[in-house]
């Protein structure tokens, strides 16, 4: 993907990579009550696991528009099992283009939102587990 520029005066240009505008709009996704988590790549779940660090863009494709500045943007994410899937939809693309718009200057044309996944509350994020209560359960996996 490419950097978006700004021309600006004599004094110079401005770039904004394309990574810069996936984590805003990844990390606005991620404040909107009822999302779960980010659906990204095979490649970047690995790398997530690999580095320990979570990826902040992962579930975000953005594109350029030519000779504007402007973008539009994809994102991926899994929802909470009951919330309402078109008001948790719009909640998110809202946020998202107030964010990018207010940190980036950039006019965001479109935001489509694909939920690909919903999580239930038996679904509990590995990292948030307690090393206890992995030992408690694989000792006493009836009670």
């Amino acid at each position: 993907m490419a950097d978006m520029e700004y021309e600006l005066t004599d004094r110079g240009s401005v770039h904004i990579a394309d990574e810069v505008v996936q984590i805003i709009a990844g990390v606005a996704t991620s404040e909107v009550e009822g999302v779960a988590g980010m659906s990204g790549s095979f490649a970047g779940g690995l790398t997530e696991s690999l580095t320990g660090r979570k990826n902040l863009s992962k579930g975000v494709k953005v594109q350029f528009v030519e000779n504007e500045r402007a973008c539009s943007i994809d994102v991926s994410v899994s929802l909470r099992f009951g919330v309402n899937i078109p008001d948790t939809g719009y909640q998110i693309q809202e946020r998202v283009k107030a964010a990018v718009e207010g940190m980036t200057g950039l006019k965001v044309v479109a935001v489509h939102v694909h939920v690909v996944g919903v999580a239930f509350q038996s679904d509990v994020d590995p990292k948030a587990v307690d090393a206890d209560q992995i030992l408690s359960t694989e000792r006493s996996p009836g009670l």
